[in-house]
């Protein structure tokens, strides 16, 4: 049995790790007395008597919290913005590559991504990678999620049965173009600028969908919809938890997959303007699953170990 402990369970990352990390039938749960929850001392005890550390709290916190860590066998993987374009840490993205997953196999640090990042990234790494898109093409993304992804005051927010209007329909954010993932989209997927991203929060609680459009015609090797499809096809035809899909239906919503690590690329479009759309629960695939993915890798179990 491994052991893991959760800094920073209270939130919403750290409730939904709890409860999955209850059912792993390979972990023992190390769990903080509550009137102990801000004593450093007891946390760093806890953290290095472990095999897994999870830190699920704000960015500065998180960077305090690693300095705890001195046992060299502990695993840390950090689900706050703090560290996924630091020197040392592991991007915790195991499909993107075989290198991706050694390294995630191999690492003590590993970052996990960001939920709009994480469906950013899996559109738009494969084309840079493969040489599709230059990495100077001009991206654009726009993304919904559910109310979830804002933490406990967001969610407090829509839930107040005395909430304003506007609350209850979809809302973009993040106006300034300075969202706290963009660093992470541009450093992993190797493009040269960062993408113009369109955030948009729903009144619904989880679910996501992320969005790159496309003109084939600013492709660097000629492509129609059919031939892009076989490319994603290709690129996740190993995957675990990523499938790739042609529209099957005019619509596309952002929930359906709640509860799982489970990521559906679609494709829609034409031949010369195409949507390629991410689709996953923005609290699985895009936080606490993701983590759990990233410890059974780290720790040898089966990937899909606890995960759905």
């Amino acid at each position: 049995m491994a052991k893991v402990f959760i800094d920073g369970q209270a939130g919403t990352t750290g409730l939904q790790l709890k409860a999955k990390l209850e059912k792993h039938p390979f972990v023992e749960l190390i769990e903080i007395d509550e009137c102990k929850r801000k004593d450093a001392s007891e946390r760093q005890r806890l953290m290095n008597e472990s095999d897994v550390v999870f830190l699920c709290l704000p960015d500065e916190a998180a960077k305090e919290a690693v300095k705890l860590v001195t046992n060299p066998d502990t695993v840390v993987i950090d689900a706050s913005t703090a560290h996924r374009t630091a020197d040392g840490w592991t991007y915790g993205f195991p499909e993107l590559s075989e290198k991706h997953y050694e390294d995630i196999k191999n690492s003590k640090r590993i970052a996990n991504p960001g939920c709009h990042a994480t469906g950013f990234i899996s559109v738009i790494y494969p084309l840079v990678s493969e040489g599709i898109i230059s990495p100077d093409y001009p991206v654009t993304c726009h993304s919904i999620t559910g109310y979830s992804g804002g933490g406990n005051k967001m969610i407090a927010e829509y839930e107040n049965p005395e909430r304003e209007e506007e609350v209850g329909t979809p809302r973009q954010y993040a106006l300034s173009q300075t969202h706290k993932h963009l660093p992470e989209m541009k450093a992993v997927t190797g493009i040269s600028d960062y993408p113009v991203f369109s955030p948009i929060v729903s009144d619904y609680f989880c679910g996501m969908a992320v969005t790159v459009p496309l003109f084939t015609k600013a492709f660097k090797k000629e492509m129609t919809l059919e031939s892009l499809y076989d490319f994603y096809y290709d690129f996740y035809r190993d995957s675990t938890f990523i499938t790739v899909h042609k529209a099957e239906s005019t619509m596309i919503s952002p929930i359906g997959l709640e509860g799982t690590n489970q990521m559906k690329i679609r494709l829609c479009g034409n031949d010369d303007r195409i949507t390629v759309t991410s689709v996953f629960d923005n609290l699985g695939k895009g936080a606490s699953s993701a983590a759990i993915e990233n410890m059974n890798i780290a720790l040898g179990f089966p990937i899909d170990t606890a995960l759905i």
